[in-house]
């Protein structure tokens, strides 16, 4: 990288910090969780035009995508605009709506998972439209689209997936902005959500011996899934799959009738190797024989807040990109020369879109973000001001050199 670009990328994202910053508290102070997102989808697509986007539009999804350039060769940026929600009684250091900035940390529910890095990518395309006026030969073969994917806390690679196969087509890569420390990541397991039911045949609690008990037929099955989990595959880099009870439900006539059906739900998280089959293969043998069962993979059916529904199957596969990969070898490159240090390179243990965008489609994709996986979903929800703009100078960066 030339020094006098190094140090613009560096200085033009460095004067975006404030309105970063001020860009950040407005999307924490929206409530936005998934199936619900349109006013921070519209609050977003408002700050891409106020910018300069050359294009911003909002697909079938709800999901908000701003391009800038109009080249052959399409980098492709996502964060999920959606978020978890709130309890009550939570005990949060600060209003999770407020936005709060503390020595230099911002907070708020949704700062590290994932609009910290929605904010530092609106802001890149600020940076990158300045800069491609000054060195267009950097740019002039190249499409850069913003993206703010809906839904993901709920099902993610849905909205994903929609956006590749049916608006922003034949993508070269895509950069997530989920949280990484300011590492690279480049892949994580996968996973799977699975369901097993219980039969069994009602009668009155009074004389339990009349029926069959299904939560009694369930117990066995939910000892043997405890003992399963410490027998999975392990990996040298994505680590150990693991599997879960995560909710447990029976369908009674009341509460003096012996339940005549028990759902048991599953979380499988699925290391190198580990396929949906082979998941449910290991489940089907911890089940006793001569149960009537029912085991099944999960469906996910729910409307986004434009109406419109995607069916999917919950079924998330494991992806890795080689740390020998062209585009981990670039994007290497390309931090090492911006902020003069190697970047670590590690992977997620939560699920991203990258699930459809590698996993599904094949795409290699990659992931920096601001802030740090510890804080997702917690009350400590963050994102530091320094990682907002160190990914802004990164994201700007890779967009100018990729291919170069």
């Amino acid at each position: 990288m030339k020094e006098n670009l190094r140090k613009k990328v560096l200085e033009k994202s460095e004067k975006c910090q404030d309105d970063m910053v001020a860009f950040l508290k407005d999307l924490i102070s929206i409530y936005s969780p998934s199936c619900r997102e349109e006013n921070v989808v519209k609050r977003i697509s408002r700050e891409m035009e106020k910018i300069g986007y050359d294009e911003v539009i909002i697909d079938e999804m709800g999901s908000v995508i701003g391009r800038i350039g109009n080249g052959p060769v399409k980098i492709l940026y996502d964060s999920h605009v959606d978020t978890v929600g709130v309890n009550e009684g939570e005990n949060w250091p600060y209003d999770p709506f407020e936005g709060a900035v503390r020595d230099g940390v911002v907070y708020g529910r949704g700062a590290s998972d994932n609009e910290g890095a929605t904010a530092a990518m609106v802001y890149s395309g600020k940076v990158l439209k300045e800069l491609i006026s000054e060195y267009p030969e950097l740019a002039e073969d190249k499409s850069f689209y913003i993206v703010g994917t809906v839904q993901e806390e709920d099902c993610d690679g849905l909205a994903m997936r929609y956006i590749l196969e049916n608006v922003v087509t034949d993508v070269d890569c895509v950069v997530l902005g989920e949280c990484t420390d300011l590492g690279i990541h480049r892949g994580h397991r996968g996973r799977v959500e699975v369901k097993v039911i219980t039969y069994g045949r009602s009668c009155h609690a009074s004389e339990p011996d009349r029926g069959e008990n299904a939560v009694y037929k369930m117990a066995p099955i939910i000892k043997g899934i405890e003992e399963l989990h410490s027998q999975l595959t392990y990996d040298a880099f994505l680590g150990k799959g693991s599997i879960a009870v995560s909710n447990i439900e029976c369908r009674t006539d009341s509460l003096n009738c012996v339940p005549y059906e028990c759902t048991l739900y599953l979380d499988r998280r699925l290391t190198a190797g580990e396929t949906k089959e082979s998941a449910l293969n290991e489940i089907r043998e911890v089940i006793p024989r001569g149960t009537d069962f029912c085991l099944q993979t999960l469906t996910y059916d729910t409307p986004s807040y434009t109406g419109k529904t995607l069916e999917m199957e919950k079924y998330y596969p494991t992806w890795v990109l080689e740390e020998d990969h062209p585009l981990i070898q670039e994007a290497q490159r390309i931090y090492t020369d911006l902020f003069k240090n190697p970047p670590h390179v590690g992977r997620w243990g939560f699920s991203t879109n990258g699930v459809a965008s590698c996993g599904l489609l094949g795409i290699p994709t990659f992931g920096l973000g601001p802030s740090c996986e510890k804080y997702a979903h917690t009350l400590e929800d963050q994102c530091s001001v320094e990682h907002l703009v160190k990914s802004c100078q990164f994201y700007t960066a890779f967009g100018l050199l990729y291919g170069k």
